[in-house]
């Protein structure tokens, strides 16, 4: 039987989230908008706090002045969820790149046919990248109201963190993907 020279529909798909969830997650871990605390006592009304993992910004909203490399007063940085998220999101980018690295020698761009168990492998790392991203955001999210913050102010999730999510979604869906070339490997022996 002669190799078929179309690169299987699942690799493609694995290929394109793969990348795709890896841009989310390094702007979500990047910028610095987890969470925003707005209405806060004895403030303009219009200045918004945003915090991320690595940095404090404060936005006065109508004139667009916006000063990042605030004080960390309240110990928000100290929280464990900040920590555990200051950790995992740069090791799952780096993961990440890993994983595509592997899935680029394993599925077929130059060769005739895919090295199925290598974008099987690949498949497995981008999961585990995926899952190393979104447990720092899931618990951000779980924890992100008693996290520290002025009493009175209000409290709403930032892009950075949805961004994550996203990311997070579409490295594991990219990675099973990919994971699916492991039935091809079965299928031969």
């Amino acid at each position: 039987r002669l190799p078929s020279m179309r690169t299987p529909t699942a690799m493609i798909v694995g290929l394109v989230l793969c990348p795709c969830g890896f841009l989310l997650t390094l702007t979500g871990t990047l910028a610095p908008t987890w969470r925003q605390v707005s209405l806060v006592p004895n403030q303009p009304i219009d200045v918004v706090w945003e915090q991320g993992i690595w940095d404090i910004c404060r936005e006065r909203q109508s004139t667009h002045d916006r000063l990042c490399g605030q004080a960390d007063e309240l110990g928000y940085f100290e929280q464990v969820p900040v920590q555990v998220a200051r950790g995992l999101m740069p090791s799952s980018l780096v993961v990440t790149v890993l994983g595509l690295v592997v899935a680029a020698l394993g599925v077929r761009c130059w060769q005739e046919e895919p090295r199925h168990t290598l974008a099987g492998v690949a498949g497995l790392v981008l999961l585990l990248s995926g899952l190393m991203s979104l447990v720092p955001a899931s618990w951000y999210t779980h924890e992100l109201w008693a996290l520290p913050a002025v009493p009175g102010s209000t409290l709403i999730v930032g892009y950075s963190l949805v961004l994550s999510y996203l990311g997070s979604c579409l490295e594991i869906l990219g990675g099973l993907a990919l994971a699916l070339s492991f039935h091809h490997c079965c299928k031969e022996r």
